[in-house]
């Protein structure tokens, strides 16, 4: 596993991340903590170090899943988690913070769960509007000088917001979703990164599964599945739309021998070292299906086939719904 740089952290990471959050939620049911432990140590030992989760995913049930990994792997793991959503006694959605004596909280609480004493990349998970960067950002930036941060991100903001951000602490990563089916962010959100040298950490690189060909139908999805919940691109006929749209994939996944989530990874991977997907998985096949995917090399020729198969604005959809994508690009 090729290791690259974590923007200007100074942190070398592997060239795939794993994204942790499915293991405690979302995608229908949650998986023991043994299971996750299990299929952690599995990812490390093909070579994947860096693992991202947030205090909100299981209402902090996910950092708990991790703890036991980190005890035993700690000098292994570049461990990324984020603040800002909080949640109620029984995991209701209560609200979001910003706020910097709330960061100097939530990271104490992380930390808790976890099990450890510092995180390597501690990211803003979305920005509230009422609170300036400056002052976020100040607060975290305090949280490195205090050694219990290593690396500062950001999550679905601005170009603007970035650099607003980076005068006042370096942002070592900015983390948005990004896949063939959600590419707005090639405007102006990676080139500001690459213009401050900062690492773009791309989440849901398989478009939230739609890019496996996995998920045809509802039936496909387990009972409490969040995309069956009024998310935009899988209701009101637009999973049907966009099925039709990954099987246009079909043919290049078998001239490059490989499944569609392969392709669909291998074309992020294909735009630069400085982007790095974290795909997340319950399985263990689907794990080794996405390393799979680091073997498989795009051409211009194919990046530019696979681009025309599904353009963006052939997308049925937006990838959240209207109540929340007041968070996105702030």
């Amino acid at each position: 596993m090729r290791k690259v740089g974590l923007g200007q952290s100074g942190i070398q990471v592997s060239r795939l991340g794993f994204g942790c959050m499915g293991l405690a939620e979302f995608y229908g049911d949650a998986v023991s903590n043994n299971e996750a432990e299990s299929l952690l140590e599995a990812a490390l030992e093909r070579g994947i170090n860096f693992f991202d989760t947030a205090d909100m995913y299981g209402a902090g049930k996910n950092e708990e899943q991790l703890s036991g990994f980190m005890k035993k792997h700690r000098k292994d793991v570049v461990l990324a988690t984020k603040f800002a959503f909080q949640r109620g006694e029984n995991g209701e959605f209560a609200g979001m913070s910003n706020d910097p004596k709330y960061i100097k909280e939530a990271v104490d609480a992380s930390l808790k769960r976890l099990g450890i004493d510092v995180i390597d990349l501690y990211y803003m998970h979305r920005r509230d509007r009422n609170v300036p960067v400056e002052d976020s950002v100040g607060a975290m930036a305090d949280l490195v000088k205090a050694g219990k941060v290593r690396a500062l991100g950001l999550s679905e903001v601005s170009a603007e917001t970035l650099r607003k951000a980076n005068d006042v602490h370096p942002i070592s990563a900015l983390q948005s979703e990004y896949s063939i089916v959600t590419r707005e962010m090639e405007d102006e959100i990676i080139p500001a990164c690459r213009a401050l040298n900062v690492a773009f950490v791309a989440y849901s690189p398989l478009g939230r599964g739609l890019l496996t060909g996995a998920y045809r139908k509802e039936s496909d999805f387990g009972s409490g599945d969040y995309r069956m919940m009024g998310n935009p691109r899988f209701s009101d006929g637009a999973l049907e739309k966009n099925v039709s749209l990954v099987d246009q994939l079909t043919d290049i996944a078998k001239d490059k021998d490989a499944s569609l989530a392969q392709i669909a990874l291998a074309w992020v991977i294909a735009k630069g070292d400085d982007i790095i997907p974290i795909p997340g998985t319950k399985k263990l096949h689907r794990l080794e299906e996405n390393i799979g995917a680091l073997n498989v090399n795009l051409t211009d020729t194919d990046i530019e086939a696979i681009e025309k198969a599904i353009p963006q604005e052939a997308v049925a959809g937006a990838r959240y719904p209207e109540s929340r994508s007041s968070t996105l690009y702030a």
